[in-house]
């Protein structure tokens, strides 16, 4: 087993200690990744997550319907709770609380999700991590972009009105491509219409690229994060890694889930943070040092949670 659980982690590691250290020593501009961010999110893995979902049968696609649900509802219960105690708690802004709360509830999916996915379950998990990214992105991402647009008011103008600025946020949220091509390939699949031959070679090129460069990126980003551990990372962490997992466990536990189903949910759940907190911060000017280090922290201990879920999911 701890030959398989190498065989199964050390490739993706790998691949983010290269861009780590692509953007330590400066081969690559790790402040300004907007070109390969833009690659990834706005190409390979929509590319990817469309060709998977939009080739799937119908039958398979309502058997995700579990899956979506339950990760669903357990991100944006964490994401609530979070936020309110960031807000309550630690008396943080409301945009620096959204940012913090997006970091714990939403795992790296694409990231590290995808990879882990494919190597333990096989090429057709992009389908669970496709409707994984859906629930995340119809979710969590759009309240978080509607609570920076009304901290930092970042408006086309003075005068634009708060409500201007959540319909303006939610507009650009729900029409970006790594929340559409999930959307319409689901879409697609329900309806019962073929993708096709020509479109899903054509689109599975380009997409097989997404797992290497979303974790290339992953590393390039952790290189220019400062880790400062305090009590409040070590919380976020904690909350990330481990109490996220265990509730996903708890649900799968006492609803009649099918476990084919509830150990794609545990593996995808036991994922790292994810870096759409450090991405938005950047967009919108709150470049958050919790955030930072809760992603660095929470990634390097993953190499523990993931082995640990991998080996009791499937021995």
């Amino acid at each position: 087993m701890p030959q398989v659980i190498f065989t199964v982690l050390a490739p993706i590691f790998f691949v983010m200690a290269l861009g780590y250290v692509a953007g330590r020593m400066r081969t690559i501009d790790n402040h300004h990744v907007g070109e390969i961010n833009a690659l990834v999110m706005d190409f390979a893995l929509p590319a990817s997550l469309f060709a998977s979902t939009g080739s799937a049968p119908r039958g398979e696609m309502m058997a995700q319907g579990p899956l979506f649900v339950i990760l669903g509802a357990v991100m944006l219960i964490i994401y609530l709770l979070w936020y309110f105690f960031e807000r309550r708690a630690l008396r943080r802004s409301r945009g620096e609380a959204a940012l913090q709360a997006l970091t714990v509830s939403l795992p790296n999916y694409a990231g590290i999700g995808l990879p882990i996915a494919s190597t333990v379950l096989g090429p057709t998990a992009t389908v669970s991590v496709a409707v994984a990214l859906a629930a995340g992105s119809i979710l969590v991402s759009p309240i978080t972009l509607m609570l920076l647009e009304l901290s930092v008011g970042k408006g086309q103008n003075d005068a634009e009105t708060s409500a201007a600025r959540v319909r303006r946020a939610l507009r650009h949220a729900l029409t970006t491509p790594v929340v559409l091509a999930p959307v319409l390939g689901i879409l697609l699949s329900l309806s019962g219409l073929n993708l096709g031959t020509v479109a899903g070679a054509s689109l599975d090129l380009i997409g097989q690229t997404a797992g290497g460069v979303a974790l290339f990126l992953t590393g390039l980003i952790l290189s220019a994060q400062s880790l400062r551990l305090d009590r409040q990372v070590v919380a976020a962490t904690g909350t990330a890694n481990m109490v996220r997992p265990l509730l996903v466990a708890a649900i799968v536990h006492v609803l009649p889930v099918p476990s084919e189903i509830a150990k794609v949910a545990i593996l995808l759940a036991a994922a790292p943070s994810g870096f759409f907190g450090i991405l938005f911060g950047v967009n919108y000017r709150l470049d958050s040092a919790q955030v930072g280090s809760t992603v660095i922290a929470s990634t390097a201990f993953s190499i523990v949670t993931l082995a640990i879920t991998i080996a009791v999911l499937f021995p």
